[in-house]
């Protein structure tokens, strides 16, 4: 038996030739570009997060819930401690939420602790529109 054709293995399908029209080739990699890219997005990310945690993650100024109590239909005592550069002066922001989550007070507060010290320990009433549920410090930030 003898064979008219012959096959030819490949990965590609092969096309009758002018039926198709031109075939490209395949496109070149160009790796250079791509690593400039890359390298683009590290440092735009980079920077991105160096601003970030500059305007929100200092850690000279944290604030910690010690606990809270009195609380009635109106209001809530909020006890705390916030951290500060020795001697500095924080603004931190108190709120306070019902069972459901919604929020029914938010304060800012102005702590300064002592010459020398970095730790301001504090209590403040929060009035209410309507029965608390937990008392919480959102932030603190340096005073402007």
């Amino acid at each position: 038996m003898s064979e008219t054709h012959t096959t030819v293995p490949s990965d590609a399908p092969v096309f009758p030739p002018g039926r198709y029209g031109r075939r490209r080739a395949p496109g070149r990699r160009r790796p250079v570009l791509a690593g400039l890219l890359a390298l683009g997005l590290v440092a735009v990310l980079g920077l991105v997060t160096v601003r970030l945690y500059g305007q929100h993650g200092g850690p000279e100024y944290d604030a910690t819930v010690i606990t809270y109590t009195g609380i009635t239909d109106t209001q809530i005592l909020v006890d705390f401690r916030v951290t500060v550069p020795p001697g500095g002066s924080a603004v931190c922001v108190l709120r306070a939420r019902d069972r459901a989550g919604a929020e029914v007070a938010r304060e800012q507060v102005r702590v300064s602790a002592r010459p020398g010290e970095r730790q301001v320990t504090t209590q403040h009433r929060l009035a209410t529109s309507g029965r608390p549920f937990i008392g919480e410090v959102l932030r603190c930030r340096p005073v402007a």
